[in-house]
């Protein structure tokens, strides 16, 4: 039985990460870069006004009172040429490239339009220019040809998608997502809409660990059943093994005379690194290969199976998935200081114990919820944090700690 640090640790250390894709931005949305991208055009592109107004040079606008005779117009679009000479302004619109000679825009709102009888048209500066270059957006101001825009393991946000879009790129080079298998087994479990008979129970374990997949990387994970049954588990291993590059296995992985999952790994040829961890819940954790496919045994249990995922599981697929961590932790929970608001004493058992609980966000304390047993699934579907006990550790109301945020 090996620590969680140190199971972290060896299921990170020989987790690939994948090759790259091309991706239509359309569809990139959450997904990793796996390539520096640069720019290809500045942005802005030219000078271009920032306000609807009218284009000028700074010394003929630099005084209230001063009057300028509009010469013609500029809208955005194409750039007509157009060119200010002393005592002239162009009226002129947002985004509209600048005209030669004008190194500054005067808003609308601070100049009052004067119609003359032969149809000409001047203007009276109300409120003067302040300086050169007011209201005017420089060429390459915002991105430089050549600089730096998406980084290696960068997420492609909305924002960055339309950053792209802005280099005319239709396409982006990321990581390949990883196609994810979860096995359920057990003669105890049916699916949802069958009839309920004695002793059986819905696989919740199966919907649990695919929405967990879909909430970690964006992918949906295929879903397969297989009962207590060696030819039958076996058919569904190798069918799960062969193609996908990780498969979650909820159940069967303990010492019981039905627990068959390690026998059928080992037979189809899996390396299993470790099969238990000192956390609770979650003893019975598998971790294996074969090849670069990755195989995670969780336990049937399904808080012991989701706390599992979280801890263990989540770092190898976003690594899988081009995502850059700092420190082996690679725990993708953000952690969150808080103040206890009862007496924690989960003393017993020798393992730490990680509680399920709420944090409020008016007072920033954390409270148990629900029952704290590896089957108690209420407690946990009202849960919004966990909590990290050490063995023997006992702490008292009010005390400072840190909980991780939960999904």
């Amino acid at each position: 039985m090996i620590e969680e640090s140190e199971a972290r640790e060896k299921i990170l250390a020989v987790t690939p990460v994948a090759e790259a894709e091309h991706c239509v931005l359309a569809k990139a949305l959450g997904r990793r870069a796996a390539a520096d991208v640069f720019a290809r055009v500045d942005l802005p592109g030219f000078d271009n006004s920032a306000m609807d107004g009218y284009a000028l040079r700074y010394q003929d606008a630099c005084e209230a009172g001063a009057r300028l005779q509009v010469t013609g117009e500029q809208a955005a679009g194409a750039d007509q040429g157009l060119s200010v000479a002393q005592g002239e302004a162009l009226r002129i619109f947002t985004g509209a490239p600048m005209p030669k000679g004008a190194d500054a825009v005067i808003m609308q709102e601070d100049v009052r339009v004067i119609e003359g009888a032969d149809g000409r048209r001047q203007i009276e500066v109300v409120e003067a220019v302040d300086e050169v270059g007011e209201f005017i957006r420089r060429r390459g101001a915002d991105v430089c040809i050549g600089q730096k825009i998406v980084a290696v393991g960068e997420e492609i946000t909305p924002g960055r998608i339309g950053l792209l879009a802005s280099q005319g790129l239709a396409e982006v080079s990321v990581h390949a997502l990883p196609r994810v298998a979860v096995v359920t087994t057990g003669d105890e479990l049916i699916e949802a809409g069958a009839d309920l008979s004695e002793g059986h129970i819905y696989n919740s374990n199966g919907p649990m660990l695919a929405a967990l997949v879909k909430s970690t990387l964006g992918c949906e994970a295929r879903l397969l059943h297989a009962r207590d049954d060696e030819e039958i588990l076996e058919q569904t291993l190798r069918s799960a093994l062969d193609e996908n590059d990780v498969v979650l296995i909820a159940g069967g992985v303990s010492v019981g005379e039905h627990d068959l999952v390690k026998q059928g790994l080992t037979d189809l040829g899996v390396e299993t690194d470790f099969w238990r961890v000192r956390i609770k819940p979650g003893k019975p954790f598998l971790f294996g290969r074969r090849g670069d496919t990755q195989i995670f045994g969780l336990p049937g249990n399904p808080v012991a199976a989701y706390t599992t995922f979280l801890l263990f599981v989540a770092a190898a697929l976003r690594k899988r998935a081009g995502y850059v961590d700092d420190s082996v932790e690679a725990l993708p929970l953000p952690k969150v200081s808080c103040r206890l608001g009862e007496k924690i004493d989960y003393s017993k058992g020798g393992r730490p114990h990680y509680l399920r609980g709420n944090l409020s966000e008016e007072d920033g304390v954390f409270a148990p919820v629900g029952m704290q047993a590896s089957h108690a699934i209420f407690g946990l579907s009202r849960a919004d944090a966990l909590l990290r006990v050490d063995a023997g550790e006992v702490l008292e109301a009010g005390a400072q700690v840190e909980v991780l945020r939960l999904p």
